[in-house]
């Protein structure tokens, strides 16, 4: 069956507000737990998941987020923030049955914007990255666990966010002083990081993992390599041969969650929508019916958008996936 579901940020300051309005407008579909970075340092991407990180501590300098020896009053603001979302949570879906998404930054796209004590990125050290690997991939499960228990009927999906993996692949990450560029990390070290923490995702979330990375040429042979069960991507900016690599994916028995709901308010109609994912489906010769298993969701996150905007964003989805579901029973 054909879905729809978001990128995970949300517009405004209320999660209470922002569960409500997801769980309705998702009803029956792919529900998610929102991020809403308007609330400050630590509902931010990265400090909301460097909050979940185990044994290893972060605070926030003007540069960013920093690994520190011992937590402090930002850890415990971010902390804050995530127990306040939990109980938010488990209130909003209080008896839910069925899949709910959890999203949190991945292992490079963390390694890329955390800082080492002495000023430089966490990717540029291997055995920080090591830690960083293991302690994230402790902290998806403790994550991953304590939403279960608030919601024990629920199908956790968790999906893992990789928007800067093709920029730290590619050497293109610049030094603390701006003026050069890191070393491109090798892709079987990349390769073997994602794996582990995706691992550790699909170890309690019964194999129920996404990665999304939204960039015009996404490393779908690593992504697919680590392991990924379903891929997130911008479909409006993949290139004839990033639609070859998702046909490979899906053949291979991978879900695609087709980003194809653009944020900027323009082209907001279903049947649009469906014309663009199944015209490149179609020509890189996928069956119509494999359609059914597909999720539709916006282009990006819709923590820019204002709140009107956002839900007819998410609202363009869900008609969307409805239609491509006809189309592919058709």
């Amino acid at each position: 069956m054909t879905l729809a579901s978001g990128i995970g940020s949300w517009p405004g300051t209320s999660v209470r507000d922002a569960l409500a309005q997801v769980g309705e407008l998702l009803e029956g579909q792919l529900p998610y737990l929102p991020e809403l970075p308007a609330r400050g340092p630590g509902a931010d991407m990265v400090g909301r998941t460097a909050g979940m990180l185990v044994e290893l501590p972060v605070d926030l300098q003007p540069v960013g987020w920093r690994l520190v020896d011992r937590p402090g009053r930002d850890a415990g603001r971010t902390a804050a923030f995530l127990r306040e979302d939990l109980d938010e949570l488990a209130e909003a879906f209080d008896g839910h049955t069925g899949p709910l998404k959890v999203q949190l930054v991945g292992p490079w796209t963390l390694a890329a914007s955390l800082w080492l004590p002495r000023g430089e990125r966490a990717v540029v050290d291997e055995g920080a990255c090591r830690d960083l690997v293991e302690s994230l991939a402790e902290g998806v499960r403790q994550h991953v666990g304590a939403v279960r228990r608030l919601v024990p009927g629920a199908e956790i999906v968790v999906q893992v966010d990789e928007p800067s993996l093709p920029t730290v692949l590619a050497g293109r990450l610049p030094t603390a002083s701006g003026f050069g560029r890191l070393p491109s990390l090798d892709p079987q070290v990349a390769e073997g990081g994602l794996r582990t923490v995706l691992a550790a995702a699909a170890e309690v979330a019964d194999g129920r993992t996404v990665v999304h990375c939204c960039a015009v040429d996404p490393p779908l042979p690593l992504l697919r390599a680590a392991g990924a069960a379903a891929l997130s991507l911008d479909t409006s900016l993949l290139r004839p041969r990033g639609w070859e690599g998702v046909a490979v994916a899906v053949e291979e028995g991978v879900t695609l969650h087709a980003g194809s709901v653009p944020t900027d308010g323009s082209r907001l109609r279903a049947s649009a929508v469906a014309d663009h994912v199944e015209t490149a489906w179609r020509r890189v010769g996928l069956p119509v019916a494999d359609l059914a298993g597909v999720v539709v969701t916006p282009a990006c996150g819709l923590a820019a958008a204002g709140p009107d905007l956002a839900r007819r964003v998410q609202r363009t989805a869900v008609d969307a996936a409805r239609e491509l579901a006809e189309r592919a029973e058709g």
